[in-house]
């Protein structure tokens, strides 16, 4: 349950998101109505109504690649000369 709840707060806050940079546009073509309810003997009848409809614009993201030339550094590791002292350590306990 903490899972679906999570996972449906990060989907809102991707849609805010995705509004407040203008990544996402949703404007509402068509208004909701409800249904003509009535009662007859019974029951009720239900007549009508309508979905709201709404059109969504989305940017692009466009992926590609190029040709690059990466310097990348090199590392050379030397020996120490046989004549050089070595280092001192501290082994005392």
């Amino acid at each position: 349950m903490r899972a679906v709840l999570f996972i449906l707060i990060i989907l809102v806050l991707v849609v805010i998101a995705g509004v407040a940079t203008g990544f996402l546009d949703i404007n509402q073509i068509r208004g909701a109505r409800t249904p003509q309810i009535s009662a007859i003997g019974n029951g009720l009848t239900a007549k009508g109504g309508q979905a709201p409809a709404f059109d969504v614009q989305t940017g692009s993201v466009k992926v590609g690649t190029q040709q690059k030339t990466v310097r990348v550094p090199t590392l050379e590791v030397q020996k120490p000369a046989e004549n050089q002292a070595a280092a001192a350590t501290n082994n005392a306990m």
